[in-house]
């Protein structure tokens, strides 16, 4: 599987319906900020968008704007937007057991089709969900290769040299894989997604329903460097288990055996809604080709920190902080929305 930061032939996105679950009684204040996602990749890549049915298409349109060139639509279903976690992956060349793929003469871009179950069966109607990686699949005429084990897009992350890193919380979790022990998940990442460096941390932030996904916790900016959040706070709930994956990452080492460099991200403090606190993360940024899109949460001085942070370490992509807030009442941002489709 390449690395986020590696070129992209597209970015995929799952749009969302009107009586989805994920953006309940809030639709109409969630539009704007789809619509500047969009706007902003476009001018960098493909955008192909899942339209489950022509309303839903329409309203995307709409949103996205009919002049906005680059942007193609499929009449492809979704009950919820997440397409990170319910989406396809991608991978370039696929490496341990499924030797009959790598020694063919068929394109060297390939589609994992993971199995989907709505973050534990938390949430009814996920059929159309699973589906959607063999419907990409069969649209661009790849490969597809169906592992009959559930993971989720974000509760992984890799640097494209054969480290992935992942959460315990997460991927060992009953409600995902209950028959299967760590080394047993551990083949199926080498097998599928040539990941020979598995790096566990350990839990995941307050608010969050995906039982711990590594995209709002850690993430590689580049082969050799991570960039972690960190709570200042002592007395925050979220303060514990942060320290704890910063500690460890301190103490991984990459594929080649030398030690991660490890980048604090701070959080930004307290988001809730209706008395619920909200996983609002900055590492929940997308890189596409050109640009990496920052999600920020109305406070200034954190939002600042991050965006000034991440430039820094992208040095060759500009960074664009775009307000999330309307996204997080979903329980996700940029970077749940969106899988990127390497170029082959």
């Amino acid at each position: 599987m390449p690395a986020e930061w590696q070129p992209h032939a597209a970015t995929w996105l799952s749009w969302p319906r009107p009586d989805g679950i994920s953006f309940s009684n809030r639709y109409e204040e969630v539009l704007p900020t789809l619509g500047e996602l969009v706007r902003a990749i476009a001018p960098h890549e493909r955008v192909d968008i899942n339209a489950r049915n022509e309303q839903v298409e329409s309203i995307a349109r709409r949103t996205v704007g009919e002049n906005v060139k680059n942007v193609f639509y499929h009449r492809i279903r979704s009950y919820e937007p997440w397409c990170r976690d319910h989406g396809p992956i991608f991978v370039n060349k696929i490496r341990g057991s499924i030797s009959e793929f790598r020694n063919s003469t068929a394109s060297p871009l390939a589609v994992i089709d993971w199995a989907y179950n709505a973050y534990g069966n938390k949430y009814p109607l996920y059929d159309d969900d699973d589906a959607v990686p063999q419907r990409v699949a069969d649209l661009l005429k790849l490969h597809v290769f169906s592992p009959n084990i559930v993971l989720e897009g974000g509760s992984i992350d890799v640097n494209g040299q054969g480290s992935l890193l992942t959460t315990t919380s997460c991927l060992l979790n009953p409600n995902r894989n209950p028959y299967l022990n760590q080394q047993q998940i551990e083949q199926y990442l080498r097998d599928y997604l040539g990941a020979e460096n598995i790096l566990w941390l350990d839990g995941g932030i307050d608010g969050d329903d995906t039982d711990g996904h590594v995209d709002n916790l850690a993430r590689f900016v580049n082969p050799t460097t991570v960039v972690t959040v960190v709570e200042p706070d002592l007395l925050d709930v979220n303060y514990q288990p942060l320290q704890e994956n910063r500690n460890r990452l301190q103490t991984m080492r990459d594929q080649d055996g030398q030690l991660l460099r490890v980048v604090e991200l701070p959080t930004p403090g307290l988001v809730e809604y209706g008395g619920r606190r909200l996983p609002a993360s900055y590492a929940n940024f997308y890189i596409a080709n050109n640009v990496v899109l920052l999600p920020t949460y109305r406070n200034p001085a954190t939002d600042k920190l991050a965006l000034d942070t991440l430039q820094d370490l992208f040095p060759n992509r500009r960074v664009v902080g775009m307000d999330s807030t309307s996204l997080i009442w979903g329980l996700g941002s940029f970077h749940c929305l969106t899988q990127q489709q390497p170029a082959g």
